[in-house]
């Protein structure tokens, strides 16, 4: 069995998180990522990285975070409730990307990995991650690249991987208020130790690639398409939704918040600008209607 190795882990998320902003830089094509480092007095610290009023991107973030303990907070407890008492380190890369045009669907991503020590026990640890798609005026060419490119990457690990992180993000994803799925989905897995070491961190290395083959494209098909101050308030509206599921919902927005992290880079995640209307329908027959009855229902893409 191969050994956990934190080390290589940290390495790999700053690499990772190098060349996401590279690949999303030159996307974008006029802004730049600022980074912000800041550390934590409990334990540990990170690399903020934001990017605003952008040619293409209004807003993102792109955070990697390394952060330990000597308590874990409720949120982290409740859903395991076996870790009561034991030391702890998480670290990870997480991002969300907020484009201007209402073309380009907003995008977020996250690879991460927790462990868990106790002396005299043997730790406890696993993987997590994904990533998912959240479009306001979406074509369906861009939603099967968005989840071919999620079942490739998952091949080469299992041939009910890509069913099984697919369901569990729709699962996830989804607004129990409201009754709708976030977006049109991806790949979300947690807890991940099914397999040794070495081969959980590769497909964490699989998912921080595939979020770029995956994303990148269709920002450059997007980009340049028209769009009216209708289509920008719909999508100033839909926004809306992503700051609920984020703050009613979101397990690692309330591990962060709990746990003394960092503000400012937890709430990254949410959108410059987001606006919400009473009892909004939209009109029968409409582009908006089509995203509601096909789009916001779990289906398969492939």
């Amino acid at each position: 069995m191969s050994q956990i190795n934190i080390d290589q882990v940290v390495e790999f998320l700053k690499t990772l998180q190098d060349q996401i902003c590279s690949a999303l830089e030159q996307a974008d094509g006029e802004a730049k990522f600022v980074e912000d480092l800041w550390q934590r007095e409990e334990g540990g610290g990170g690399r903020t990285r934001v990017l605003t009023n952008g040619a293409v991107i209004e807003q993102g973030g792109v955070n990697f975070s390394t952060v330990s303990g000597d308590k874990l907070p409720p949120s982290a407890t409740a859903h395991r409730p076996e870790l009561a008492g034991r030391t702890w380190q998480a670290c990870g890369v997480s991002l969300v990307i907020h484009p201007k045009n209402p073309h380009i669907p907003t995008s977020h991503a996250n690879v991460r990995f927790f462990i868990a020590e106790k002396d005299g026990e043997d730790p406890v640890w696993w993987f997590g991650g994904g990533f998912d798609l959240t479009p306001f005026y979406p074509v369906k060419e861009d939603v099967i690249h968005w989840h071919q490119t999620a079942a490739d990457l998952c091949a080469p690990f299992g041939d009910n991987i890509y069913q099984e992180h697919k369901k569990w993000c729709d699962e996830y994803f989804y607004l129990k208020h409201r009754d709708e799925t976030r977006g049109v989905g991806g790949l979300f897995f947690d807890d991940l130790n099914c397999w040794d070491f070495d081969t959980c961190l590769n497909y964490i290395k699989a998912v921080g690639q595939g979020f770029i083959d995956a994303y990148v494209p269709i920002i450059n098909k997007r980009k340049n398409t028209p769009f009216t101050e209708h289509q920008r308030q719909f999508q100033l509206y839909r926004r809306g939704r992503y700051v609920e599921f984020n703050l009613v919902f979101d397990r690692g927005t309330l591990f962060g918040l709990q746990s003394g992290g960092r503000t400012e880079s937890i709430l990254m995640s949410m959108p410059p600008l987001a606006r919400w209307e009473y009892n909004y329908q939209p009109e029968d027959g409409s582009q908006e209607a089509e995203l509601y009855q096909h789009y916001l229902k779990p289906q398969n893409w492939l």
